[in-house]
């Protein structure tokens, strides 16, 4: 029955996603980034979370929310699935995404992007990359907006070992804004490279934000703890009531 209704979740998901892109497609060049975020992307978002809510029978709790400031802000966020490249994007005013480059070339997705002005990487650029992506991430913070970047670069599978990268801590430095940890454990429910969607409750826990102006290396280890260690105790707690810890 799962399977059965991970399927029909991703086939809702996708053919409403394409049909939604294609009819705001006409309107995207004659509305302002902003706009766009109100009445396109916040939407599509909301529907995403009914769909998986109702048919997959998964539900999302957020605690933490009270830990949000305002401004400016860079956020870190645990990636273990596609689920929270689309359901963070709510809880923040004006939200961008540091992402690898070649997402951008997407038909229509790519489109929508581009307008979003998401902060494309070019990971075999390396040094010219990080250069890059520092002048892009300097102009979204001064528009006042927050940036949301995965220290690890990609999904990790849920109790895979860190492998934090340095980019965060660069960014952290360069700026002088607060840093907002999350951890969550969803991947327990939307696994990477899996059909299956689980029932149950994916958890997002919004930790205080770090303030600036910590050394590098001590920003960067406390992030990585504060993270991991939430995340584990959200990965034990959601693995109990999926019943995995049984012998």
């Amino acid at each position: 029955m799962t399977l059965l209704r991970s399927a029909l979740f991703q086939l809702l998901f996708y053919a409403f996603t394409i049909l939604y892109m294609l009819v705001c497609l006409p309107i995207l060049p004659f509305i302002s980034r902003q706009v766009m975020w109100r009445a396109i992307v916040l939407p599509w978002v909301a529907v995403t979370g009914f769909l998986l809510r109702v048919i997959a029978g998964t539900k999302v709790e957020i605690i933490g929310r009270e830990h949000i400031p305002a401004g400016p802000l860079l956020v870190a966020s645990k990636h273990q699935s596609a689920w929270e490249t689309l359901a963070l994007l709510p809880l923040f005013s004006d939200a961008t995404f540091i992402l690898k480059r070649e997402l951008t070339w997407l038909p229509l997705f790519g489109w929508y992007m581009r307008k979003g002005r998401v902060i494309p990487i070019d990971r075999g650029a390396r040094a010219a990359a990080l250069k890059s992506m520092t002048q892009r991430a300097r102009e979204e913070l001064a528009g006042n907006r927050q940036i949301i970047i995965f220290p690890e670069g990609t999904r990790r599978a849920p109790g895979a070992p860190p492998a934090y990268k340095f980019g965060v801590a660069h960014l952290y430095a360069a700026f002088g804004v607060p840093c907002l940890p999350v951890a969550l454990n969803s991947g327990l429910y939307w696994p990477r490279n899996a059909l299956v969607r689980r029932p149950g409750i994916i958890r997002v826990e919004i930790l205080p934000p770090i303030p600036p102006g910590l050394p590098r290396e001590v920003f960067l280890a406390r992030l990585q703890t504060e993270i991991e260690t939430a995340s584990d105790r959200l990965l034990v707690k959601g693995r109990a009531e999926l019943g995995m810890d049984r012998p």
